[in-house]
C-alpha cells in the first residue's frame, strides 16, 4: 500500500520501504496511476487531487481521542503512531504534542528553524546567518552565528525537556534528524506519520 502525506510545499510518499520526498507536480506525475491513500493540509491542491481516480483522501478518517478542532491532520497522524510519548514534527513549523494511553494531552507550536533564522535576518542584516549545525549548547557562544544557533536550538530543547520527564520522544520532519541529536534516547523516524495512517487503515479493515 502506498501512503502519502501532502504538505504545503512537498509531498512525502511511503512505499512500504522508504520515504520519498517530491514536489507536488513530480509526485502526481509519478504516482497518478497507482493506488494510493493520502492525507493533506494543502487546501489549494484538494480539487486537483480529487481528480485522481486511484488516489483516496483518508483525512476524514484520522481521529485522535481528545483532539481539538483546528489540529492539523499530519499532527494527528503522527500522534497515532504510538500510544504514549512526545511527538515532534520539525518542518516549516515545529509541533510538539503529548499523548498518554492513546489520548491527546495537549501540545504547542514553534517556528521552524528556517523561520527563526529569517526572523533574525529581518531584525538586522548583521544577524542574517546560517545555522551552526555543530553548535554545542553546553558552552556559551562567542560569535553571532553561534549565539543565534544556540538561542534557536537551546530554546526548542528547553521547552521540549520541560514536558518530557520519562516519556519517549519521537521526532520526524526535515530538521528532525538534526534536532534529535540534542536529546538523549530520542527516536528519529521519517515513517511515524505513515505508521499512524496504517494503524487507522488496519483498524478499519478489522471491522
Amino acid at each position: 500500500m502506498i501512503l502519502a502525506d501532502i504538505g504545503n510545499s512537498r509531498m512525502h510518499i511511503y512505499d512500504g520501504k522508504e520515504v520519498i520526498h517530491l514536489d507536488h507536480q513530480k509526485g502526481i506525475e509519478q504516482y497518478a496511476h497507482q493506488d494510493l491513500c493520502y492525507i493533506t493540509v494543502n487546501h489549494q491542491l484538494k480539487s486537483d487531487l480529487s481528480q485522481l481516480q486511484r488516489w483516496r483522501d483518508i483525512s476524514s478518517l484520522i481521529h485522535l481521542p481528545n483532539e481539538y478542532e483546528t489540529m492539523g491532520i499530519d499532527r494527528k497522524a503522527l500522534c497515532l503512531s504510538h500510544p504514549n510519548g512526545i511527538f515532534v514534527s520539525a518542518g516549516s513549523a515545529i509541533t510538539v504534542d503529548l499523548v498518554a494511553d492513546g489520548i491527546y494531552q495537549g501540545g504547542f507550536l514553534l517556528p521552524g528553524i528556517r523561520s527563526y533564522l529569517k526572523a533574525f535576518g529581518d531584525i538586522s542584516p548583521a544577524l542574517l546567518v546560517e545555522l551552526d549545525r555543530r553548535i554545542n549548547i553546553e558552552h556559551l557562544p562567542r560569535s553571532t552565528q553561534e549565539g543565534i544557533s544556540y538561542g534557536i536550538v537551546g530554546s526548542i530543547k528547553a521547552l521540549i525537556e520541560k514536558h518530557r520527564e520519562d516519556k519517549r520522544l519521537y521526532i520526524s520532519g526535515g530538521d528532525g534528524a538534526f534536532l534529535s541529536s540534542f536529546f538523549e534516547g530520542a527516536v528519529f523516524d521519517e515513517r511515524l506519520i505513515f505508521q499512524g495512517m496504517k494503524r487507522i487503515l488496519e483498524g478499519m479493515s478489522d471491522h
